[in-house]
């Protein structure tokens, strides 16, 4: 059976600096975010819990070196970078705004009541993530059928993933809150029918701050 395990990047310089960073100006990990993917890879590399076929990364730099980071642990092999699974994408002229000048400009918009409301002017909108993400989804599983697929993307690439395969709605309901380098896990037992096997899982974050404090 196909199995996808997503791995949410480590903690990124622009979630400490309070901006917006799509994939124009992310910067990567922050320190912390560092510790956290080399404790994950520590984790796996002791206790091995599965062995990836597939290893792929967003082609965001935080993602891009979380994986590179975990990968290590199953013999660092070639990592494949995949847009399909990237953040939302804010649009070239919110991509570096902080979070406080993005509100103060647009407002919080249309994201949870409307998914094909614009709330980020130039930016997907919510409806046309899930799509690409979905879409994204449906092709890896044709194409690697049977296969255990390491996914570096997320959190909002992990609360779409979930909502599909649960059958949800694409916002409200409930939250999802997915913490930096947290393993979710999901197996296509039938055609269109996941199971869920983990989500969340950061058992190798014991012992770590939970985030980088403010200066």
């Amino acid at each position: 059976m196909t199995r996808l395990v997503y791995v949410r990047h480590g903690e990124s310089n622009s979630t400490v600096a309070r901006v917006i960073g799509g994939h124009r100006t992310c910067s990567g990990l922050s320190p912390l975010g560092v510790r956290q993917a080399e404790a994950l890879r520590a984790r796996w590399a002791a206790a091995p819990e599965f062995t990836p076929d597939l290893v792929v990364s967003s082609q965001f730099p935080r993602a891009r070196q979380t994986a590179d980071i975990v990968a290590a642990a199953f013999g660092s092999p070639e990592i494949v970078v995949e847009p399909g699974f990237n953040e939302h994408d804010p649009g070239e002229q919110c991509d570096g705004m902080t979070m406080a000048d993005f509100v103060e400009r647009f407002g919080t918009g249309s994201w949870e009541e409307d998914p094909f409301g614009v709330t980020f002017p130039g930016g997907e909108t919510l409806a046309a993530f899930h799509f690409r993400v979905g879409a994204t989804v449906r092709r890896f599983v044709e194409e690697h059928a049977g296969k255990v697929v390491l996914v570096a993307c997320h959190g909002g690439v992990i609360d779409t993933v979930l909502r599909q395969a649960l059958k949800t709605p694409p916002t409200g309901s409930f939250n999802i809150t997915t913490l930096n380098t947290s393993i979710t896990e999901l197996e296509l037992v039938r055609p269109n029918h996941w199971a869920l096997r983990r989500y969340g899982d950061t058992a190798h974050l014991v012992g770590l701050p939970a985030a980088t404090e403010p200066a």
